[in-house]
């Protein structure tokens, strides 16, 4: 669906805008409002592969069969009574029993599946009043939903945990790790097959991510994984469970604190382990855990009043502990982690010893929602090739992000799959990296013939025809011989270039080097037609100032700005997608792995012990040369500004609602 993040935004702004105006704080709309997505989205679900199941039910005597929980359950989907169908509930008039309706939905769902039993929210949808419910499920019944495809209700559900997250309206925020964060980690352990575990698991985004890389391979996840995860916050293991059935999986999710409570133990070894686990966490009993046999390399350090000193490295070695003998592991970790001294650092250097310890990427600040400190991420791979086995990949991602807010950055989905090719080049996979470069360049190259410059310059020439303005006509002139001289130089680009070249890496980056031409040739064009239109935009308002036909010229306008508008993203899309073969490609020019200043560096044991066993990429990659940044874009800056403003003034916002509320309390 189109412009699906749209969507996201303005069921958050109705949902969030009806819990400003109601007595209710985060912490208790969160899970009412996640249990209504988590309806909303098993009715699509249903919808889509309803008809589907029907045509193929056997009928004997002409008589069909009923549908099945069974039915369902093979296409990842969820089956419904009727009771609890979404149109049903929505239907419900004002002065009727809403209520008591969601809850009789959420209590036939549970009798269906176990694995639900207890885990959807009932009794909280009592506190929320008729009408405010009322709007939320005409909220969530968007019109633009109706025919949602794909899994935009996932999408929307992951959204709303990210909005509550960054709320802290429950558990501090500490539930939701960032989809890009734990995307990052699947792209590196590509966890396709086995048992997953997750011994601090939140809301089960590691579990929905690995199904979402499963699934772009062309493969049930249901067929291929088993999901084990431990929590101990119970409202956390509800929202971790709504999470995977909103995605149509399932998984054995226990109430445990994973210090000192081993529940999956009899199902192990596992093949993957993905965590976010709480950092720095100085209360776990050293008497309680001293025997544990997941402590592989003994215990990092006791303080005077019993506690480990630090419960990072209790946490590694249990993850150490958990994996097969191919296993790996991705883990998010403290940054403070992988420098620390003392006990720490003694089971650092038992750890790097096994040869398990395999690539390791730093991240700036500012990833999460509830902490602003950088982070690392840890990758355990027990099947390491002998080769590597006494290398670890070092990654320095810290000047890789994308700034969302004043407060939040994350990966692209472009910046996450550069990373993951540095891992490939790592493990000897040359041709996955070229098939990026690739699929890159076709991008490209797509996103240029896409550009309709026929219908821009028809647009254009209504524009400057109704007016006598000579600058208009000046740069409307330019325009058009640069759109031209452009659609000339990507022909060529393409016919020359492209199609005949051979996709080895001589060819792919003889195809980068001619379309990089005519890359920047559409940079300098999207600013003129940017120009062209404003000064347009200047004529027209002169026009209406004088009184001569506003309707007509208003109308041509819009067009302009549509084509405009068309043209412009082509454009720059085809200059993105150039942009990151070309990251690429400058990088690691031979397609093959080598040390790029501030970014990598294959780092062997001798340097290790020399470094105090640390595993801090910064201590080891460098600092990248300070490069002029040709593609500085002041638009772009000022845009930057504007979301930091934008964000200042809804905190100003919040802060005076707060006082006001404040203040009433104290009159009253």
């Amino acid at each position: 669906m189109d412009h699906v993040g749209e969507i996201e935004k303005r069921l958050w702004s109705v949902a969030d805008h009806l819990r400003a105006n109601s007595n209710f704080a985060s912490n208790e709309y969160f899970l009412p409002v996640m249990g209504l997505i988590f309806l909303r989205h098993a009715y699509s679900r249903f919808l889509r592969v309803q008809d589907d199941i029907k045509a193929s039910l056997p009928s004997r005597g002409g008589v069909t069969r009923r549908l099945t929980k069974e039915d369902f359950s093979q296409r990842g989907s969820i089956f419904l009574r009727p009771e609890a169908q979404f149109d049903h509930l929505v239907a419900i008039p004002d002065g009727g029993d809403r209520a008591g309706a969601v809850i009789a939905a959420m209590e036939s769902i549970e009798t269906d599946y176990q694995s639900l039993d207890g885990a959807l929210p009932k009794s909280e949808y009592q506190e929320l009043g008729d009408d405010d419910l009322g709007r939320l499920l005409r909220t969530f019944n968007d019109p633009a939903l109706q025919k949602a495809d794909g899994d935009v209700f996932g999408r929307i559900y992951e959204y709303f945990l990210t909005q509550f997250a960054d709320q802290k309206a429950h558990d501090g925020g500490e539930f939701f790790t960032p989809v890009s964060i734990v995307q990052t980690l699947v792209n590196v352990i590509e966890p396709d097959h086995g048992k997953i575990i997750d011994p601090a698991c939140g809301s089960g985004g590691m579990f929905v991510q690995s199904a979402h890389f499963i699934e772009k391979m062309k493969a049930n996840p249901s067929d291929r994984v088993t999901f084990y995860g431990m929590e101990k916050n119970p409202t956390t293991i509800r929202l971790a469970k709504m999470n995977l059935a909103v995605h149509g999986l399932e998984g054995d999710i226990s109430k445990a604190i994973s210090y000192y409570d081993d529940p999956h133990k009899d199902k192990g070894p596992f093949d993957f382990v993905m965590a976010n686990p709480p950092f720095n966490v100085d209360e776990i009993d050293a008497e309680k855990i001293k025997n544990d046999d997941r402590l592989e390399f003994g215990l990092p350090g006791v303080n005077k009043g019993g506690k480990v000193s630090n419960g990072n490295y209790v946490w590694m070695s249990f993850f150490h502990a958990y994996l097969s003998e191919t296993g790996r592991a991705g883990i998010v970790m403290s940054s403070q982690c992988s420098s620390a001294g003392g006990g720490e650092a003694k089971v650092r250097e038992a750890m790097i010893k096994t040869g398990d310890v395999d690539v390791m990427v730093a991240i700036r600040s500012n990833f999460f929602y509830t902490r602003t400190v950088p982070c690392e991420l840890w990758f355990f791979d027990k099947g390491k090739p002998e080769h590597l086995k006494d290398k670890v990949l070092m990654i320095d991602a810290r000047n890789v992000y994308r700034k969302v807010t004043r407060k939040i950055c994350d990966f692209t989905p472009e910046q996450q799959q550069n990373l993951a090719s540095i891992v490939w080049l790592y493990r000897g996979q040359a041709d996955r990296f070229l098939t990026l470069v690739q699929d890159y360049l076709e991008t490209a190259f797509t996103q240029m013939q896409a550009c309709d410059f026929a219908g821009f310059e028809k647009a254009l020439k209504a524009v400057t025809g109704a007016h006598d303005d000579e600058e208009l006509h000046k740069l409307a002139a330019i325009v058009t011989t640069d759109v031209a001289a452009l659609s000339a130089g990507a022909t060529e680009a393409r016919t020359a270039h492209w199609e005949e070249a051979p996709r080895d890496n001589d060819g792919l980056k003889a195809s980068s080097a001619a379309f990089g031409l005519v890359a920047d040739q559409a940079k300098a064009l999207v600013k003129e037609i940017d120009h062209l239109y404003k000064l347009a935009t200047r004529v027209h308002q002169a026009d209406v100032a004088n009184g001569t036909k506003p309707t007509e010229g208003k109308k041509r306008l819009n067009e302009l700005d549509a084509a405009r508008h068309e043209v412009t993203e082509h454009l720059k899309l085809a200059r993105y997608f150039q942009t990151h073969a070309e990251w690429l490609q400058i990088r690691f020019p031979e397609a093959e792995l080598c040390d790029v200043e501030g970014l990598t560096k294959l780092v062997d044991r001798d340097e290790l012990q020399d470094n105090d066993w640390s595993l801090t990429p910064g201590r080891y990659v460098g600092v990248a040369p300070e490069e002029e940044d040709e593609d500085f874009d002041f638009e772009e800056a000022l845009r930057d500004i504007h979301i930091e403003i934008e964000g200042l003034n809804l905190e100003a916002v919040d802060l005076a609602a707060k006082i006001s509320r404040n203040l009433k309390e104290l009159i009253a």
